[in-house]
């Protein structure tokens, strides 16, 4: 009984090569899931998820057929993984090849992160309404949680701050930036003239465009928000989960960006200046 006892409380030995190797794969794993989490390959993995979770369930409750498909069906599984995750797969491997390890070891991680300012909702709705009152079509994409970088990749960098100013210039006619959307994180505009998927939903009016159809495709699969204005009628949109919320007041609009990242309004000063303006934007 002492032999045993001593036997399972024994430590093993630990090299310093054990404890490299520990290090290296614990990275590579962080780095696979916070690649997964903040991609359109998190959903997806979660769908797998609930695949194994109805397997583990046959095999509790020993449900033959279920348990067969399942053994005839995992040969190719991991075929089949790499088919549906091979968009991600690459774009994974193409940033790995450009990141630089050591700099993103120093990397200011807070940069344009946090979410928006009260000055910030204030610009933007400004903007918007202003872009709406002259009928100039405009389509902006806020990030969330999954990372915009795809889509920041087909446009023009821009890393600037928000202000009503740079969005009505942006999105004037016959300037360089006013095609495609612009993606922005936190209080930041990163990127215009960027391409978005088109939304396959039979359901959308048949009077919305490009535009709308566009906004509610990238809504469709990441978890952003996008505000959009139409150029036919001047009319606000916002696009959340698939979902499209037509012709919004600046005071809903303002509510829409603060509920989105749970931000309220920050200083009574803001509410102040809201209540100065909300007409303006209003018309």
């Amino acid at each position: 009984m002492k032999e045993m006892i001593q036997q399972y409380l024994s430590l093993p030995k630990i090299t310093y090569t054990d404890i490299i190797e520990i290090l290296i794969i614990s990275f590579l794993i962080y780095e696979v899931m916070v690649f997964i989490k903040n991609t359109r390959a998190w959903m997806l993995f979660k769908g797998i998820l609930v695949i194994m979770g109805f397997v583990l369930v046959a095999s509790l409750f020993h449900l033959s057929t279920i348990l067969w498909i399942a053994d005839k069906t995992l040969s190719v599984g991991i075929i089949a993984v790499i088919v549906v995750f091979q968009p991600e797969l690459r774009k994974a491997l193409e940033s790995l090849g450009r990141r630089n390890p050591i700099s993103n070891i120093f990397a200011d991680e807070g940069k344009g992160d946090g979410g928006f300012t009260g000055e910030t909702i204030y610009e933007m709705v400004k903007g918007v309404y202003a872009l709406a009152k002259t009928k100039t079509g405009a389509l902006i994409v806020i990030e969330k949680n999954i990372l915009l970088t795809e889509y920041e990749n087909t446009g023009i960098p821009m890393d600037s701050l928000i202000s009503s100013q740079l969005l009505v210039n942006i999105f004037e006619h016959n300037t360089p930036l006013h095609d495609g959307a612009i993606v922005v994180r936190g209080n930041r505009i990163l990127a215009a003239t960027c391409y978005l998927p088109l939304s396959d939903n039979m359901e959308l009016s048949k009077e919305l465009g490009t535009r709308h159809r566009a906004g509610v495709g990238v809504s469709e699969v990441t978890d952003s928000l996008v505000v959009i204005v139409s150029e036919e009628t001047g009319k606000v949109s916002v696009a959340e989960g698939g979902r499209l919320s037509r012709d919004l007041n600046g005071d809903q609009l303002r509510k829409r960006l603060e509920s989105f990242q749970d931000k309220p309004e920050e200083t009574v000063r803001h509410k102040l200046l809201w209540k100065g303006r909300r007409k303006a934007g209003e018309k």
